[in-house]
């Protein structure tokens, strides 16, 4: 009953930043509302994998945690660096 409490209130946190990229026009303040969210799932996905005892689910988790935000940042440097000029 208390994990499921836990995955409730991952899945409430993870709201905040999805209404924050769509409230907001600036790309940058995107990128980092999307890559919190990046972050927020894989925490979730490592929290699952744990309680259903199956290392290859986190091990996804772990992937799409260390890959996937690195990519994410590096698309809004990218960004911004183009609107600078």
């Amino acid at each position: 009953m208390n994990l499921n409490l836990v995955l409730i209130a991952m899945i409430l946190a993870l709201l905040i930043p999805i209404y924050e990229a769509w409230k907001d026009d600036d790309t940058w303040q995107k990128m980092l509302a999307f890559s919190s969210i990046a972050t927020k799932t894989s925490v979730m996905i490592l929290v699952v994998s744990v309680l259903r005892d199956d290392w290859m689910i986190g091990v996804v988790g772990v992937i799409i945690l260390s890959v996937g935000n690195a990519a994410l940042m590096l698309l809004a440097h990218v960004l911004k660096r183009m609107s600078e000029i």
